[in-house]
Parts: C-alpha cells; sequence; structure tokens
C-alpha cells in the first residue's frame, strides 16, 4: 500500500508539473500569435483549465511537505502539550473546510455539467470544476495522514515520559 501511495504521489508531481506547463505554453503562444495579429483566443481558455487542475496539485504537494506559510508567534509561547492541541485542532478545522470544499464542489461539478466549457462542442464545463473536490479530496488526505502521524507521535511520546 506503501508503494501504491509513494507511485501515487509521484503521479500527481508528474501531472502538477504538466498542467503548470501547459498553462505557460498556452500563455505565451496566445502571447505570440496576437503579436503576429492572429490572435487564438482558446489558448486562455485552455490555460485556465491547465492553472485550476495545476493549482490544486500543488497544494496539495505543499500541503504534504509543509511549505504553507504559518505564523506561530503565539502558537511557540505554549507548552508541548498545548502546541500539539493547538496543532490537532487546526487539522481537524482544515479537515471540515475541506470536506465543505468537497461536497459542494461536487454539487458544482454536477450542476455544470450541462454547461459547455468556453462554447467549445462536447466539452462540459464541469472538466474544470471538478479541480476544486478532487483537490479538496487530495488534501483532505494529506490532512488525515498528517493526524494521523500527529497523533502516533504523542502516543510514542508519552509512552516515553511514563515509567
Amino acid at each position: 500500500m506503501q508503494n501504491l501511495y509513494k507511485g501515487f504521489l509521484k503521479v500527481e508531481a508528474i501531472l502538477a508539473g504538466i498542467f503548470l506547463l501547459i498553462m505557460v505554453a498556452m500563455i505565451f503562444t496566445g502571447g505570440v500569435a496576437r503579436l503576429y495579429r492572429m490572435p487564438l483566443n482558446w489558448t486562455m481558455d485552455i490555460a485556465t483549465c491547465a492553472f485550476a487542475w495545476g493549482a490544486f496539485l500543488c497544494a496539495d504537494i505543499a500541503w504534504r511537505k509543509d511549505l504553507f506559510m504559518s505564523i506561530d508567534v503565539l502558537i511557540t509561547r505554549f507548552s508541548q502539550s498545548s502546541q500539539r492541541l493547538m496543532m490537532m485542532i487546526n487539522y481537524l478545522l482544515i479537515a471540515a473546510f475541506l470536506v465543505y470544499l468537497i461536497y459542494s464542489g461536487f454539487q458544482l461539478t454536477w450542476t455544470s455539467r450541462a454547461r459547455t466549457f468556453q462554447g467549445i462542442p462536447g466539452v462540459s464545463y464541469s472538466w474544470i470544476t471538478a479541480s476544486l473536490p478532487v483537490g479538496a479530496t487530495l488534501m483532505l488526505i494529506t490532512t488525515i495522514i498528517k493526524m494521523r502521524r500527529a497523533l502516533a507521535r504523542n502516543v510514542l511520546e508519552a509512552k516515553v515520559v511514563t515509567p
């Protein structure tokens, strides 16, 4: 199971990079085309789609690697047990928000299924809106893993302290 998850993480990182490269390539192509007075309006649409998917995948990667900004000026003044409690409360709040995003995102994806993406026949707007619940689900999995690790660390610390 661990190897499967590690493989999934590699695929996620590759996909995030591909989406961001597609976004940059489409914006550059659109700009060059405008320079030659042959605008390609669809490039911005593809870039928008790639940005949505890339942003959520990158957010999960950043969350997993603890690369989000945090302000801990007040928390560092608390005791270790209070810091652990605050961290768990923080994880629970994040998890609750992500569950809300998953629920709302799936509703949005479902309601936008009949809408076409920028008028392109056969391409549903749901392909873009699905990035929200998928990204939130990935971040929820990461949050649960972080919570489990923190709880396991607390249990190990408690066993070491008690005789």
